[in-house]
């Protein structure tokens, strides 16, 4: 594909912005801050220049002199352009210092005066351009700028790579863009210093694009569309734009199951080589566009007599790709397709899709194309459409069902109910994590039925689609419950979602549950058996969470005959409660089993929000057996798939802090679990703020800084003790927390934490949490001067947790224990511990075992003693800064409070260090707190 230079996109939607470049950004970083040069290389419209700029801004600003160009196609044929665009401004700068015929040869190309050429003044000129950089150089840093590398006139990048690869040492920086297809970009080295970075940009995610659309202002497109944007564009930043703007300017979105519109100025960059095409081979190609994988038996079972030649050709050209995948016909690029598409008029759009409709051998796209070919409504068709809908949810493509369901209610005559089939497309586009199409479907049925079955089932999906977020759909209980009357079937319905609102947005477990109890009671009184098992699993969830004694026997009810196959692997179902009661009561293998099942079905089935659900319980399993890198490839992948649908963002968001924390990034835990509880808080959701503040008090823990995560689990303390949680295997924070206490000095409240969540895991039975709160209590042990009894107690726990499976704890207890043994222990008394968290591949516990091991010894106590007393010693500021620090105040938040900067507090911790003897905040904290009578 070609893009003409002088394209450009509207002035007014420029933006240095990089998005989607993290990795490629960071490595030209890394470059030219040694000083090297950078090529920027990828295909039209990828982005090249939008990264040039905004590294060119960065670096321009460390540079005494920035020289640019930014060539053209049409002006690439008249000689030194390039250069006199570089030097132009600044040859009068240059030219003093040069030799006479340097300077006469360089004078003469740059302003055009005289007949300077390369065969003629060849030495001259290229020695020139050596000197005036050099010169520049001499001066301070230079930077040179060009893009669009390949438009360089031949003269210009011969005297630039001749001076390029002669600079040495000299601080020129040079960072190119160039077009390139595939790898090929050596010929633009040339031009470029020898130990130039070369970089290739590839396509954004979809993601990247849906961040690009809402950088631009186009915002308000669907996430079904932003899909189909991403698909169609190949990820090239530059087509998702245009496309975006299209559809943000058309008031008319594109029927179901149709290519998106392709604006003019795209069509003309991908079709230009259509016009060597004969009249047929076009029409061949135009009935492939219409296709979903078109093969060649297709298109000549559609009347493409020629279809191998007309394909030849259309390979030969560039337009179909060279190397196909099987028996389908691939178009070289998506956009190239929908281009197609979008340029034939809709008489012969009609007229392939009629075609197509004879010739498919898929009785879902016979009734798609069926569909496309028609106008107006038709009982037949609409017929078709339900039935291919129907299939495509029996296979596991809802998405697609979704499509066809919302075609047939387009053919379908008023008097046969329009408003079902929507609905029906409503829930198979909410199966397929597709919220805001369904949000729309719900809508407009809303808009245009006064059935009060249909009306509600619309409220459902509006509630639905709010996810965790539903105080923010208040208005619709009160004309939900208005529309339902005193049908029990249609009152169940909202009492589900009312149980759901009164534990996510009130953080009311008591009301939750009977809410869920009565909806369980008006389904079977209404003879909905999906809803009342639906309905008994979420009373079992909420039994488990609250520590009822109940929870087993609800548990067992909702998984009595019969049975509905929609509930056994939903989300919310009898599976996924009895999963949660597996974990929370040590089953671990066991759970893993149900968990990988549910997994299976919900993938075969299609339905996105119960996959991201499975992926975050499998992810948590993994953790809690030790398998941190399993554990954290499926909290990734849980992550990846709730941000790109929108679905359990936060939840997601929870588990791979947990994860990151066990066995990635530990400023990734502190990161995530802030996102997390950003988002809790602004969606009024009490439960999620609660697994968010344990999530970022665990890796605060685990970063070493005690005092944050007492702060943040003492809140967890709180939250919890007011939404009525008793069950300490909910969260597991108990240890964390006393462990924290422990850390600063608290030993009382730790104390407390532990007699407190120990009862209550007696009374229930949870094993693991009572091993964990055994190490917890060995450390208030021997902080208190009983190491004897810690030591046992801690050998104890770590054996009790290596039999019920809990690698990752096990391996805690046995650092503590090697912390514990000796005042001395030396490398060797880590051995144990660095072997079992290198089991878990636990990678930040192993840099703390690390570290323990290679920690001077601990100080004498006279020597503690003395620092105890140099306390009173600090100076005003440093006094200040370190009652601060005893507070659990961050060095920003003491720099605000105290009107200084952060470094000056960085300074001044630093000789508080020096004065006590110590080596980190949190020494200062149990400094103060061995004080006498603390």
């Amino acid at each position: 594909m070609t893009v003409p230079r002088d394209y450009r996109e509207p002035a007014r939607s420029r933006s240095d912005l990089v998005i989607g470049r993290d990795e490629p950004v960071a490595a030209a970083r890394a470059q030219l801050a040694r000083g090297g040069s950078v090529l920027l290389h990828g295909p039209a419209g990828i982005g090249k220049s939008t990264v040039l700029r905004a590294l060119a801004a960065e670096y321009g600003e460390a540079s005494r002199t920035v020289l640019r160009c930014s060539a053209t196609e049409s002006e690439s044929h008249l000689p030194f352009l390039a250069l006199a665009d570089l030097l132009g401004l600044v040859l009068d700068e240059v030219c003093a210092g040069l030799p006479a015929a340097q300077r006469t040869a360089l004078e003469s190309a740059l302003t055009g005066r005289g007949e300077s050429t390369l065969q003629r003044d060849g030495l001259a000129l290229r020695l020139a351009v050596l000197s005036a950089l050099r010169a520049l150089a001499a001066e301070g840093p230079v930077l040179v700028v060009a893009d669009d590398l390949q438009w360089l006139d031949p003269a210009s990048a011969e005297l630039l790579g001749f001076a390029a690869r002669r600079l040495g040492d000299t601080p020129v920086r040079m960072l190119f863009a160039a077009r390139t297809e595939d790898q090929e970009y050596d010929r633009h080295l040339r031009a470029s210093p020898p130990d130039t970075l070369a970089l290739r940009l590839g396509p954004l995610t979809r993601t990247q694009v849906a961040a690009l659309l809402d950088h631009r202002g186009y915002t308000g497109l669907p996430r079904s569309t932003v899909r189909d944007v991403h698909r169609t564009s190949g990820g090239n930043p530059l087509f998702a734009l245009e496309l975006g703007r299209t559809l943000a300017e058309n008031p008319t979105p594109p029927r179901p199951g149709e290519p998106l519109p392709v604006p003019t100025s795209l069509r003309a960059l991908v079709l230009d080589r259509l016009q060597m095409l004969s009249p047929d081979a076009r029409h061949t190609l135009l009935v492939a566009s219409a296709g979903a994988r078109p093969t060649l038996a297709t298109l000549r079972a559609a009347g493409r007599a020629d279809a191998e030649a007309d394909t030849a050709r259309a390979t030969e050209l560039g337009l179909l790709a060279t190397e196909s995948e099987g028996p389908a016909v691939r178009f070289a690029h998506p956009l190239i397709s929908a281009a197609l598409y979008a340029e034939a008029p809709a008489q012969e759009r009609r007229a392939a899709h009629t075609a197509l409709s004879t010739a498919a051998s898929d009785p879902i796209e016979r009734a798609r194309h069926l569909a496309l070919a028609t106008t107006g409504t038709d009982p037949e068709v609409a017929a078709a459409l339900a039935e291919a809908a129907a299939l495509a949810r029996d296979r596991g493509a809802p998405s697609m069902a979704a499509s066809l369901g919302r075609l047939s209610a387009r053919h379908a005559p008023a008097e046969r109910g329009p408003h079902a089939l929507l609905l029906q497309a409503a829930e198979d586009a909410i199966t397929a994590g597709e919220l805001d199409l369904a949000r729309d479907i719900a809508r407009e049925v809303l808009s245009g039925s006064t059935v009060p079955a249909e009306r509600v089932r619309a409220w459902i999906v509006v509630v639905e689609t709010a996810g965790h977020a539903m105080a923010e759909v208040d208005a619709v209980f009160p004309q939900a419950l208005a529309d339902a009357g005193d049908d029990p079937r249609l009152l169940a319905l909202i009492h589900y979602q009312l149980g759901w609102r009164a534990l996510l947005v009130d953080g009311d477990f008591d009301r939750a549950r009977e809410e869920a109890a009565y909806c369980a009671e008006l389904a079977a009184r209404g003879g909905d058996r999906y809803t009342e098992l639906m309905a008994l699993s979420f009373q079992a969830q909420t039994e488990t969470l609250m520590g009822h004694p109940d929870a087993p026997s609800t548990i067992r009810r909702a998984l009595t005959e019969p049975q509905d196959p929609r509930v056994s692997c939903h989300h919310n179902g009898a599976g996924y409660a009895r999963f949660r009661w597996q974990v929370m009561s040590d089953q671990l293998a066991e759970a893993r089993a149900t968990v990988t099942g549910l997994l299976r079905e919900v993938r075969r089935r299609g339905s996105v929000e119960s996959e991201v659900h499975f992926l975050r319980g499998l992810a948590e399993t993994e953790l809690r057996t030790g398998h941190c890198a399993r554990a954290l490839d499926l909290a990734r992948e849980s992550l990846r798939l709730a941000r790109d649908t929108g679905i359990g963002e936060v939840a997601s968001a929870v588990l791979a802090s947990f994860a990151e924390a066990a066995g990635g990034e530990v400023d990734r835990a502190l990161a995530l679990a802030r996102e997390a509880l950003d988002h809790a808080e602004r969606d009024g959701d009490q439960m999620y703020v609660s697994r968010a503040l344990a999530a970022l008090g665990h890796a605060q823990l685990v970063a070493g800084d005690a005092p944050a995560a007492v702060a943040s689990l003492r809140r967890v303390r709180e939250l919890e003790a007011g939404l009525g949680i008793t069950d300490p295997a909910r969260g597991r924070w108990h240890g964390d927390l006393a462990e924290a206490l422990v850390v600063v000095g608290a030993t009382e409240e730790a104390q407390d934490v532990i007699d407190t969540a120990r009862a209550r895991a007696l009374r229930l039975g949870r094993e693991s949490v009572l091993a964990v709160l055994d190490r917890a209590e060995a450390l208030v042990r021997a902080a208190r001067g009983e190491r004897d009894p810690a030591a046992a107690q801690l050998t104890s726990a770590q054996d009790r947790l290596a039999k019920l499976g809990y690698g990752l704890e096990e391996a805690r207890a046995a650092f503590a224990l090697a912390a514990l043994r000796s005042p001395r222990p030396g490398p060797t008394a880590y051995d144990e511990a660095a072997r079992l968290f290198r089991r878990c591949r636990a990678l930040p516990w192993l840099r703390q075992v690390a570290a323990a091991a290679t920690a001077p010894p601990a100080e004498p106590v006279p020597a503690r003693a003395a620092a105890l007393d140099a306390l009173d010693s600090l100076a005003s500021m440093e006094r200040q800064v370190a009652a601060l620090v005893m507070e659990g105040a961050t060095n920003r938040e003491i720099a605000g409070r105290l009107f200084i900067s952060v470094k000056t507090v960085e300074a001044t911790l630093t000789r508080v260090y020096r004065k006590l003897g110590i080596r980190s905040r949190v020494d200062i904290v149990r400094l103060a707190a061995g004080r006498p009578g603390n």
